[in-house]
């Protein structure tokens, strides 16, 4: 069934109301159950990507990625089991697998006193084990694992070829 601008945009508009999770994608097929889940995925990740591309650059700013990183530090010194990360990702609207590497990257500034590559980075966020705090390792996973458009997981899953 080919879809109309009109219901593209029904779709895109509803989208506008919820956080993008898991959880959204089971109400956007609840509320459009003529589309396949398919072509709502594919809205999903466009309209997610859309709005992660506005906002890119109000997350990194100087003032933005210390604030980020501060949160982070006070909320895992009240509750290190608490999703700190994650939670701190929704608030601001922001996906999870670019908040956790925000932090990350902040957190081996500090550690090293040197701008990390790019190369470590995504070597830590593809392997959590690897990062040298166990308390940030967990924060980094917890992303990766809850971000259903961005990260390490996905990008296998996008990688995998479908028969």
């Amino acid at each position: 069934m080919k879809l109309s601008k009109a219901q593209y945009d029904e779709i895109a508009q509803f989208l506008g109301h919820v956080q993008p999770t898991r959880q959204s994608l089971r109400k956007l097929k609840e509320k459009f159950p003529s589309q396949s889940q398919s072509t709502l995925l594919s809205i999903f990740s466009q309209e997610y990507q859309k709005q992660i591309k506005r906002t890119h650059a109000k997350h990194h700013t100087a003032e933005a990625i210390e604030t980020y990183y501060q949160r982070y530090l006070n909320g895992v010194m009240k509750n290190a089991a608490a999703p700190v990360l994650l939670e701190l990702a929704n608030e601001v609207d922001f996906a999870p697998s670019l908040m956790a590497r925000i932090v990350l990257e902040r957190f081996l500034q500090e550690k090293e006193q040197a701008v990390p590559s790019k190369t470590l980075i995504n070597s830590m966020l593809r392997d959590p084990s690897q990062i040298p705090d166990g308390v940030l390792a967990t924060q980094v996973y917890q992303c990766t694992v809850n971000d259903c458009c961005y990260g390490p997981l996905v990008d296998c899953i996008k990688q995998y070829p479908f028969p």
